[in-house]
């Protein structure tokens, strides 16, 4: 039996992080019964978070026993994605059957493997994970004094760089919008339009209703494209926003 999660919510949830001890919690809960605790940070490891791994922001004593990689781990130049395994999962394979059988068409790509390493020395080199922090912090400031008074905004959250806007029909409430008004879906074909990308969500607050947008920029973004992304983003929520009220 197995306890998945995500350290920090990704696509489906818009970087949704957890309350403070969670994540201690349930790994007490799980050494408890003998659960593995299985992490997935394909979306919020490899450094975006400010550390290299998101699990290391959650409190002493929260380390998964399974933790999957991917997409930052190898930059976009290859796909690559990783799997590691705590002392006490491999110890158990080594005293069953002595190793773990397994294989599959591409595993060990050199291509991909030979992309993702360069990458690491990379992020190594020129100390882009701490850059994440530091360059995190103030993504947070410009996004939060942008957008925190905004008619339609319900939620700024995430950390280190990988940020989500949450849109709401009422702030007070939260209600979400009619999925037909499409808002997280115009926000990004706006945005796209003067030449930024974000990844739209919807679904977000019940499977059906529910918009955000995802803004993940590469650790090696400037001062100055940290700042056109806020302005162009700004502008293009400004857009929806006032076709939004005009036909509500």
């Amino acid at each position: 039996m197995a306890f998945v999660a995500e350290t920090v919510g990704g696509a489906t949830a818009g970087c949704v992080t957890a309350p403070r001890g969670y994540f201690q919690g349930v790994r007490r809960l799980c050494d408890k019964y003998g659960i593995l605790l299985i992490l997935d940070e394909v979306m919020c490891g490899s450094g975006r978070m400010g550390t290299y791994f998101a699990f290391e922001q959650e409190g002493e004593g929260v380390f998964p026993d399974l933790l999957t990689l991917g997409k930052g781990l190898g930059g976009g130049y290859a796909p690559i994605a990783g799997l590691l395994a705590s002392d006490k999962v491999i110890s158990l394979l080594q005293k069953g059957s002595g190793g773990f059988v397994h294989a599959h068409t591409y595993q060990a790509h050199p291509v991909s493997c030979a992309a993702s390493l360069a990458v690491q020395k990379v992020l190594r080199r020129d100390n882009l994970v701490s850059r994440c922090a530091a360059q995190g912090a103030r993504l947070e400031d410009a996004l939060k004094s942008t957008f925190a008074e905004r008619k339609y905004v319900g939620d700024i959250r995430g950390r280190g760089l990988f940020w989500a806007l949450e849109f709401v029909r009422d702030r007070a409430s939260k209600e979400p919008f009619d999925p037909a008004i499409r808002f997280a879906l115009r926000v990004r074909d706006e945005a796209l339009r003067r030449g930024l990308a974000v990844y739209p969500g919807t679904g977000t607050a019940d499977g059906l209703r529910g918009d955000h947008v995802i803004l993940s920029p590469p650790y090696n973004a400037s001062d100055s494209e940290f700042g056109d992304m806020v302005r162009l983003l700004r502008e293009a929520y400004d857009v929806v926003e006032t076709e939004v009220a005009a036909a509500l």
